[in-house]
């Protein structure tokens, strides 16, 4: 019987179907993920994202059979769902207009030391455009049957069942409390307990495919649909079943998140962005982000990956990179970002690259993470210079790339026949490099740094 998994990849940047058999990628599509204006504020366009997949799903049942379909998605969206239907948009967490409850918010937000959640711009946490759809849009809040993430509403769209997940729940959410394993105190204060479904495991299976969705799109009736996952953990789940404690997980795309497994929460300090996700066991792992793709665009241009040649003209011509350029996460999210010195264009690449190592560097430090190997998982993976420069900033620890654009869909896919029964693939060891004047470099860059954000 096939055992072919399909894939609902949904980022900030692209949505994505991919096929997977036993861990190896069969076939892949993608497509632009946009965002409505509104009203009644910026949102996700689901529809685009609905009609991509059916179609996505329709070509790919013509070569092959699907036995799975396993959601995944990025942590900071959620829907408030009716009987059959949106009850409200699902928010893009870019907007800031949202943080016009914060007054209120902060009055009912529970305290760093029981979520494990730093205070974040934006939507970033989920709890925070929960209450603004409850007291700025009563009327759409009031058809609200439950609120779930953003991985278990496709879910729910394909089967019809609502479940809660702890992936998505302990994201940076305010909404639970990873030491103690339950909704925070937040979930009851805000007075929405009642919308959370019953908490269902990443890996159980939600029932199978809608008869008439399936009808639609060429797919069995026993077409089974898993729970889903957060996209940082759907990542993380390969070096769960491959690899021992400690290590550190780098996924990296518009954001770069830093999983350390292993790792005390005790040192967590939100003013750092630092915080603590749940793995798809439940388990609370010590966590670090900045917008790393991001800042990296918006530094370098455009172009490709640099060589470490570039990187070091850009050490010597003393030019620096300082934090932020995205106006949200890292350690550094209420400052502008600066260039200081004169970069070539040809070099841009090189100075985005070294600063996204130099961020990565500084927050792997304050986290703790000075023993273990590090993969680096996702887009900068594909940039051998960050890779070395990583290494060569932290020589104590081993530095691997997991050479893998699929690697959020592939984890994801694991779900569907956990543990997994195949091997898993080993990432590739970077050679370790010295590269000219690096360290004094990093304390230059290190001196220059801005105030912390203030979090709580």
């Amino acid at each position: 019987m096939s055992q072919t998994v399909a894939v609902l990849d949904i980022g900030k940047t692209n949505v994505k179907l991919a096929l997977f058999d036993d861990g190896r990628l069969l076939w892949e599509k993608s497509a632009p993920n946009r965002v409505l204006p509104g009203p009644p504020y910026p949102h996700e366009d689901v529809e685009s994202a609905w009609t991509f997949f059916l179609d996505a799903l329709r070509e790919a049942a013509r070569a092959h059979q699907i036995s799975a379909i396993v959601p995944t998605a990025h942590g900071a969206a959620g829907a408030l769902i009716g009987e059959s239907d949106l009850a409200a948009p699902v928010m893009d967490y870019e907007f800031t207009g949202v943080e016009v409850v914060e007054p209120d918010y902060a009055a009912l937000r529970p305290p760093f030391a029981e979520s494990m959640s730093p205070k974040l711009p934006g939507g970033l946490n989920l709890g925070r455009q929960l209450a603004y759809q409850k007291w700025r849009c009563p009327d759409l809040f009031a058809d609200a049957k439950h609120f779930v993430g953003y991985p278990q509403y496709w879910a729910w769209r394909l089967t019809g069942v609502a479940a809660s997940e702890v992936t998505t729940l302990g994201a940076h959410a305010d909404l639970w409390a990873p030491r103690r394993g339950q909704p925070s105190s937040l979930v009851k204060a805000l007075g929405v307990d009642h919308l959370l479904p019953p908490l269902r495991r990443a890996f159980d299976p939600l029932g199978p495919i809608q008869p008439e969705i399936a009808a639609l799109i060429g797919l069995a009736p026993e077409t089974q649909v898993f729970c889903g996952i957060h996209d940082s953990n759907a990542s993380l789940l390969p070096y769960l079943v491959s690899r021992q404690a400690p290590f550190t997980v780098l996924s990296t795309g518009t954001w770069v998140i830093l999983m350390c497994v292993g790792l005390s929460l005790d040192q967590l300090d939100p003013r750092d962005d630092t915080l603590a996700n749940v793995d798809a066991l439940g388990r609370p792992i010590a966590c670090g982000r900045f917008m790393g793709g991001r800042e990296y665009a918006a530094i370098a241009g455009g172009g490709g990956n640099p060589d470490l040649d570039a990187i070091e003209r850009v050490i010597a011509s003393g030019a620096m990179a300082l934090p932020c350029f995205s106006g949200q996460g890292g350690p550094y999210a209420m400052s502008r970002g600066v260039i200081r010195g004169d970069v070539a264009t040809r070099d841009r690449a090189a100075l985005a690259t070294l600063y996204c190592a130099l961020v990565s560097d500084l927050m792997l430090t304050r986290l703790g993470a000075t023993t273990g190997d590090l993969i680096v998982e996702g887009t900068f993976a594909g940039n051998l210079p960050f890779c070395q420069t990583l290494g060569a900033l932290r020589p104590t620890q081993r530095v691997f790339a997991a050479r893998d654009t699929a690697g959020t869909a592939r984890g994801a896919a694991m779900i569907a026949h956990w543990p997994p029964s195949y091997p898993i693939a080993v990432p590739t060891p970077v050679d370790s490099v010295s590269i000219e004047r690096l360290g004094a470099h990093r304390d230059a860059w290190t001196a220059a740094l801005p105030s912390p954000m203030s979090g709580s």
